[in-house]
């Protein structure tokens, strides 16, 4: 008895010009359909802002990553960057639009690569926070890992909506420092075998059946 078997074209696959290294990624999405979920737009988007806080000149650098990746066709200019970012749902001028599961991909895409190329420098940083809390000495008498938070903590509270309850969970130089530091460790696994795939599946956890 012949079987046929109708394969359904994955959403990078039914445009011919999406980039390859978004191939690498599944395609994953909620039960409901739609765009990224809101805890993905929001994780990708913080994860983008430690970038920032890492890397002077951060969000030009994310439009040379993009250029380099060949994801113009996604992330047309520093508009489109904006935009994208945007959707967040803790951003002062957040999007009511969702960030769909390509412009995502793109993304992780940048985050994941600019991730690796500071692999050294997050390591670095990680290990002096941890030295540091282990002598009980304030994080701000290493110059490097006490520029890195207050960049982090000055891009947080001029980019997020301080009326929403998750911003203000985080009140204090204390928190925003922990949140800065979790994000590094993140940022670190992103740059493991396989860690753009890792963390991209990760986004979905709980969100996918």
């Amino acid at each position: 008895m012949d079987v046929a078997v109708i394969l359904m074209p994955s959403e990078t696959s039914l445009t011919q010009s999406n980039p390859l290294i978004l191939d690498s990624l599944p395609d994953l999405s909620p039960p409901n359909g739609g765009g990224c979920p809101r805890r993905a737009r929001l994780q990708i988007d913080l994860m983008l802002l430690a970038i920032e806080a890492l890397y002077l000149g951060g969000a030009e650098e994310m439009l040379a990553v993009s250029k380099d990746l060949e994801l113009e066709s996604i992330i047309k200019n520093r508009v489109a960057l904006w935009l994208m970012r945007n959707t967040n749902p803790l951003r002062r001028y957040t999007q009511r639009r969702s960030l769909t599961i390509v412009e995502a991909k793109a993304l992780v895409a940048i985050a994941c690569n600019m991730a690796r190329k500071l692999t050294a420098t997050i390591r670095q940083l990680l290990l002096d926070s941890q030295q540091l809390r282990s002598r009980n000495i304030p994080l701000n008498q290493n110059l490097p890992l006490a520029e890195y938070l207050e960049r982090f903590r000055a891009h947080f509270r001029s980019r997020m909506n301080p009326k929403r309850s998750l911003v203000a969970a985080y009140d204090s130089d204390d928190k925003l420092n922990e949140l800065a530091l979790n994000l590094l460790s993140n940022l670190l696994f992103c740059t493991g075998t396989a860690g753009m795939q890792r963390f991209w599946v990760s986004l979905f956890d709980g969100e996918v059946e």
